[in-house]
């Protein structure tokens, strides 16, 4: 009779301490004097405030904030491709961009990578996004976790967790509770799909249009690998480049993270009780993704808006003093940002107007 080992079973332990001897110099790219390193230890350790010029932040009331997520059936996308060093920006994108709907500033980051075999060249590319991703958060890529699953997961498989806790002084607390009649609605803009609306996509794409991931899209300038896998942008740096120059006045009363759902419901879910958002269609540059898009899979125009971000990926609602210098700071780094709406009395909704 023949010895069952874990290598029989699906797990090769020698080819998994591999993967992981890949993944300290990604982690430790990301950290800054706040983490205490501890390599090999069974957790991430951060220390929340220290008496340094530099990284003290002397709280009075910190709140913590967290969130978690996934990429969704983008993976999929990234394993036709065959392009999977951007999905871990997907990763924490997804996370962070929660996160700071509450004004809170990314502290760290974790990941959960399942496998169905060990691949050491996949889990690093995947990593390398993690980590690329945090670097644009300008969070710690902590720690994280790799299960190898061979029963779990078709061969080839594997699908992505991530974690992100940040703080917030709770004077500072973004909760959409302030939102008021004569606020401004800021749309920032998305970079594409970021990772909602994938199974749709899908669908669209390779079932109904038959096409495949090398083919080109002329009227895209770009291949449909590289429209789909454009990863999600971050918006970290930018909202905190708003709070740095705004240190003293809540000028934003509420964010929202535009996923599925769209801007309707996303920004539906911060909308207090005696307010109403109202968002003008046409008030932005929707990118000419989605119209290919939709027009692929003949798709309604409300299936569009409420499926997809189409071309805002985060929408800030401030008072209205200051809505022109928020615009502008967003701006300068580099983001598209239109006035898409503004605030009125109502019963908490959101409407649109044409």
């Amino acid at each position: 009779m023949a010895k069952a080992t874990y290598k029989s079973a699906g797990v090769d332990l020698d080819v998994y301490r591999e993967s992981m001897s890949r993944l300290p110099q990604l982690m430790h790219r990301t950290f800054s004097p706040r983490v205490l390193n501890l390599d090999g230890g069974f957790a991430g350790l951060f220390q929340l405030d220290f008496d340094n010029r530099l990284f003290c932040r002397n709280y009075s009331q910190p709140v913590l904030v967290s969130g978690t997520d996934g990429v969704g059936t983008k993976l999929k996308i990234a394993r036709l491709a065959d392009a999977h060093n951007t999905v871990g920006i997907d990763l924490v994108a997804m996370c962070v961009n929660d996160v700071i709907c509450c004004g809170a500033e990314p502290l760290f980051f974790l990941d959960y990578v399942a496998m169905s075999h060990d691949d050491p060249n996949i889990l690093a590319q995947v990593v390398e996004g993690v980590s690329n991703g945090c670097l644009l958060a300008g969070c710690a890529l902590l720690g994280g976790e790799t299960a190898i699953m061979p029963d779990m997961y078709a061969a080839g498989d594997y699908d992505l967790a991530g974690f992100c806790v940040g703080v917030v002084e709770r004077r500072h607390l973004i909760d959409g509770k302030t939102i008021v009649p004569d606020d401004v609605v800021l749309g920032v803009a998305s970079n594409g799909l970021h990772s909602n609306g994938f199974s749709l996509v899908r669908k669209v794409v390779f079932e109904m249009n038959g096409l495949g991931v090398g083919d080109s899209v002329d009227e895209l300038g770009q291949t449909v690998g590289s429209v789909l896998m454009t990863p999600t942008r971050i918006y970290a740096k930018s909202v905190h480049q708003v709070q740095k120059y705004y240190k003293i006045k809540n000028v934003v009363h509420g964010l929202a993270h535009i996923t599925g759902g769209g801007l309707h419901e996303n920004i539906e879910r911060i909308v207090p009780p005696t307010a109403e958002v109202r968002i003008d269609k046409g008030s932005w540059e929707i990118p000419p993704l989605f119209p290919w898009l939709q027009r692929l899979g003949n798709i309604d125009e409300d299936e569009m808006y409420r499926v997809f971000n189409m071309g805002i990926g985060l929408a800030l609602i401030v008072r209205p003093l200051y809505a022109d210098t928020v615009q502008r700071i967003i701006r300068d780094q580099g983001f598209g940002c239109w006035p898409i709406g503004h605030v009125s009395e109502g019963s908490g909704s959101v409407v649109w107007t044409e």
